[in-house]
């Protein structure tokens, strides 16, 4: 399914991991720690890592800080994205987000279901663009960040993945506030 034209230039993004979290820091954070190792593989740079609080408001200013970071072209959070009271991430993204992209949620649950049948329907991961920055929100497992990883965000970030792939979209992600000025 995924194809990668070799022919093409490999173009790395920069991207900031975020874990939302009470309970975890930097030492134990197997999650973060998972997309880092991935995303350094896949050839991007990670150019900043935090862990938020369960908190709206933290979530909201982590991400318009990286949003506002013209150093900074994604935001991947993990954590928050459950169903329990302090599960506040897509909120956060709600309220900060411009578009969402709704099939990374439906693809991330259609494959997570593969594998975790009907309990996936506890995950309210969500994707977005705010600012010309893309935010993908994943739920807290070191397994669902792979998934997330591996199976939708290694392709739709590597500017060689055709048929087409966000990382071409880029340049045209602000074309509405160069209209509105």
């Amino acid at each position: 399914m995924a194809r990668i034209d070799e022919s093409l230039p490999f173009l790395a993004v920069n991207i900031a991991v975020l874990t939302i979290s009470d309970s975890r820091t930097l030492a134990d954070d197997r999650s973060g720690d998972r997309l880092v190792e991935m995303i350094a593989a896949s050839g991007h740079k990670v150019a900043a890592r935090e862990i938020v609080t369960d908190d709206g408001a933290k979530v909201v200013a982590a991400l318009q800080g990286h949003i506002a970071d013209p150093q900074v072209d994604v935001v991947i959070t993990t954590g928050g994205t459950g169903v329990t009271g302090r599960d506040v991430t897509p909120e956060a993204f709600k309220e900060v987000m411009e578009k969402e992209i709704e099939g990374f949620g439906e693809l991330f649950r259609w494959i997570s279901y593969q594998k975790v049948g009907t309990s996936t329907m506890q995950s309210r991961a969500i994707g977005g663009v705010a600012n010309g920055t893309y935010l993908f929100a994943l739920p807290g497992s070191p397994s669902a960040c792979k998934d997330g990883w591996e199976e939708i965000l290694k392709y739709q970030l590597d500017s060689r993945h055709k048929p087409c792939n966000l990382v071409e979209l880029m340049p045209r992600l602000k074309e509405h506030l160069k209209a509105a000025s």
